[in-house]
């Protein structure tokens, strides 16, 4: 099969040649690997809308133009830098030597005057110029996703605060909905540009999980979120009906699964292991879902070993891929810390023994 082929007989429920691959790298561990390699370090595809360089080398399966308010992760190389959207970033050095970008201004903090939001034009078409790029010239062979992540709850709070945005939920609720409502504008924009240019998948996502909870109750997730959801769904649905959507929630997310399938999410990503049983959600919801991740990132890979990596990976090829329905990778980016050889293992691995029908 190619990339493409694979990849769409996966999230259709069927089982492909073998599980469809991807995986995520922070800038130090992308740059690493590709040294490794003996590959061009400066060719990142952590958030870059050409979709990057790493896929192509390591057989990933598809591969995400980045679009919105995620890409100003680590956009600017000085220390401090305000994005598109007014919010002010710095870099930090972290104890382990990791290098990250943190929000240090909210633009929203100080006023409740809407009319002082600006949102960015995602109609414009030079936004899109690498992403048409990527569809044209890989889009026969590769599965093709839009990403537009950091969509609603987290853009809110990117905005005006995490406190300022609980608390809205409770004692300013005209507002929120309201402040909600024209924050969706940007990615119904954007959605319907990149579902019109020929995606397969849309992916949006907000982490509503912390490690063994979620961040705010199951009550006030269907107030303000999974109406605003199930709207941009079939919104861009009716411009494609083919066209799947992958949601991203890191944590523990269990209470609101079934309403994330209701809302019309095709796709659960990353499915973080040490927070839900990936083999106890399969049972539950394979039929409904696919299951992108699903491979440890706390313990496993950055701290196991060669066998511990192979294990895993086995263990889930064993437990999620029969039937389709998986996408393999660490759940969320490889770390700098984490050992080449135990990268090399997840890859080997899942080309070992991800064929189908999986005998393990």
């Amino acid at each position: 099969m190619t990339h493409k082929e694979r990849f769409l007989t996966a999230i259709n429920h069927e089982e492909p040649d073998r599980v469809p691959i991807d995986v995520w790298y922070t800038p130090e561990a992308e740059r690493k690997l590709l040294a490794y390699l003996g590959e061009d370090t400066d060719k990142l595809s952590l958030y870059a809308a050409d979709g990057g360089y790493l896929p192509h080398l390591m057989g990933h399966d598809f591969l995400i133009t980045w679009i919105g308010p995620c890409t100003s992760y680590y956009s600017q190389e000085t220390l401090e830098y305000v994005d598109e959207w007014g919010i002010r970033w710095r870099w930090v050095d972290t104890e382990t030597g990791n290098r990250y970008t943190e929000m240090i201004g909210h633009p929203m903090a100080s006023t409740d005057d809407l009319d002082r939001l600006t949102i960015p034009d995602f109609k414009d078409p030079s936004r899109y110029t690498a992403s048409k790029e990527m569809i044209d010239r890989h889009g026969g062979e590769f599965g093709i996703m839009g990403g537009l992540a950091c969509t609603l709850f987290e853009l809110s709070w990117y905005l005006r605060g995490m406190d300022l945005v609980l608390q809205d939920m409770v004692l300013k609720k005209d507002f929120l909905h309201a402040y909600l409502d024209k924050l969706l504008t940007w990615v119904w924009d954007a959605g319907t540009v990149l579902v019109e240019m020929g995606v397969d998948v849309i992916w949006i996502g907000d982490d509503f999980g912390s490690q063994d909870r979620l961040l705010i109750s199951p009550d006030l997730f269907r107030e303000f979120f999974k109406p605003r959801y199930a709207r941009l769904f079939s919104h861009l649905r009716g411009i494609n009906p083919d066209v799947k959507f992958a949601f991203h929630t890191d944590g523990y997310n269990w209470p609101i699964l079934q309403d994330l399938v209701d809302a019309g999410v095709n796709i659960l990503n990353p499915v973080q292991p040490k927070s839900m049983d990936p083999a106890e959600i399969k049972k539950k919801f394979g039929k409904k879902l696919t299951f992108w991740g699903t491979i440890d990132n706390q313990e496993t890979m950055p701290f196991g070993s060669v066998e511990d990596v192979i294990n895993e990976t086995k263990e889930r090829l064993k437990t999620v891929a029969p039937g389709g329905g998986l996408i393999l990778g660490p759940a969320h980016n490889v770390q700098p810390q984490v050992p080449i050889e135990n990268i090399m293992a997840f890859y080997d691995t899942v080309k070992k023994y991800g064929s189908y029908p999986i005998k393990l």
